[in-house]
């Protein structure tokens, strides 16, 4: 297998989708050397097979709004892979919502959960609606008119959907109430639930949470130690929310936050008490980051993002390609000492390639956010058993998972000087486990 031949064969059957090319060539470039150790997988053509999805399902969402017009928006889900567990990913509501988003989130989150240990497969889903600006009305009634193309596909040992960008609690509530009525049952079918009806605890914080873990371990390796450090956070929803919250905990100083409009730095660091008040302007009034630059009197830089502001540690946690060549090489200059990635694939592939040519320390995020499926695994496993376990259950079993994930990560990513390449590490441990999966269960 040559990487480059796999690479051309798919931008030539599937043209003009350019993240999941990203996302396919970064894997298959990792991967090469130990794939072609192995004839058996080329014989059985492996390759190919798990590069393209297992299905994909393209449905119209009719819906309407609150003047009583009719809407209409597209809804997918793409069902990558489930070699080693039933699909699971989650679902997007944005309207940069694209095949080729899906496809690339679906292909990342069947490595990612092959890490976590956990029995699951690699799907994604969403639409081109957007829930910004509209009614709980709203929002209701496309989260219901999008379940009903949606749910004859998915199910509890079938593909188990979950929340991302703009798909929060309050849409999780409404597709499984949806859901629940047109199955006529109530199994574990999403994740991300409230907790009266089966969610677990821990799971709003496990993305933010698990990055941060995996950042530890990582520090570890340096000896270096997380508290006051300065940290550069992007984004400001769940995951970016609860990397504040636990770096807080540990003493790092979180300075940034941001959100599509641009970005605040508060040299005074974003206390509890800040916290809190974004928590509350995000999670309950929808506002912008502006307000809070216009609560506490600091700088905030409409239509930019925050990597050309002085930290120590930057943690990417807001979308895709936030990062790009120009914004790693200003934070190596200002001397960042470790990039831990909460979203999906946010440093380019010219980024990441900076990084790794200066020896500081990266986390893909298929390795540094799968705290968030893994506690959504572990829902999983709890409506299975119909019980529900402690906060503090649930956080060991978090932490173990993002060490014993740091651990593949080295073993298969240290190279001869010692560095650690986490992302060929990620990409050769999530691969393997996938791959001997499929040769045992032959060519289907």
């Amino acid at each position: 297998m040559k990487s480059s031949e796999v690479l051309g064969l798919l931008k030539r059957r599937f043209p003009n989708e350019p993240e999941y090319h990203q996302a396919v060539e970064e894997v298959v470039e990792s991967i090469e050397d130990v794939y072609n150790e192995h004839p058996e997988f080329e014989k059985a053509n492996l390759i190919e097979r798990l590069v393209i999805p297992d299905k994909i399902h393209t449905f119209r969402v009719t819906w309407v709004d609150d003047k009583g017009n009719v809407q209409t928006n597209m809804g997918y889900r793409v069902q990558h892979n489930n070699a080693i567990g039933p699909y699971k990913g989650g679902i997007r509501f944005h309207a940069s919502v694209s095949p080729s988003i899906l496809k690339f989130l679906a292909f990342e989150q069947t490595f990612k959960n092959a890490l976590t240990t956990l029995p699951m497969g690699g799907a994604k889903g969403g639409s081109d609606f957007s829930p910004r600006g509209k009614s709980d009305g709203e929002v209701m009634r496309f989260c219901q008119a999008f379940v009903e193309g949606l749910w004859k596909v998915i199910g509890p040992n079938t593909d188990v959907p979950a929340g991302d960008i703009g798909v929060g609690g309050r849409e999780v509530g409404y597709m499984f109430g949806k859901y629940k009525k047109l199955a006529e049952e109530f199994t574990g079918t999403f994740t991300g639930k409230g907790r009266e009806f089966g969610g677990s605890l821990i799971r709003p914080e496990a993305t933010g949470y698990g990055n941060v873990y995996f950042l530890l371990e990582m520090l570890k390796t340096k000896n270096i130690d997380i508290k006051g450090k300065k940290c550069l956070v992007s984004g400001a929803g769940n995951v970016a929310q609860y990397t504040c919250e636990k770096l807080l905990e540990l003493g790092a100083i979180p300075v940034t936050l941001s959100d599509s409009d641009g970005y605040i730095y508060d040299s005074d660091g974003i206390t509890k008490e800040k916290l809190e008040f974004v928590m509350e302007l995000k999670n309950l009034y929808r506002g912008r980051i502006r307000e809070y630059a216009e609560e506490y009197g600091c700088k905030y830089v409409p239509g930019a993002r925050p990597w050309c502001e002085k930290g120590d540690i930057a943690l990417p946690s807001a979308t895709q390609n936030e990062i790009d060549q120009a914004d790693a090489e200003t934070l190596v200059r200002n001397g960042v000492l470790a990039v831990s990635e909460g979203a999906n694939m946010p440093s380019t592939p010219e980024a990441i390639a900076v990084f790794q040519r200066s020896k500081i320390l990266y986390a893909p995020g298929k390795a540094a956010n799968a705290g968030g499926v893994s506690v959504s695994g572990l829902e999983m496993t709890q409506n299975s058993e119909r019980y529900s376990w402690s906060a503090e259950e649930v956080d060991e079993k978090l932490k173990w998972i993002m060490g014993n994930i740091h651990e593949n990560c080295v073993k298969y990513g240290t190279e001869s000087d010692g560095y650690i390449n986490y992302v060929k590490g990620a990409n050769i441990a999530g691969f393997m486990k996938v791959a001997k999966a499929m040769m045992s269960q032959g060519i289907l």
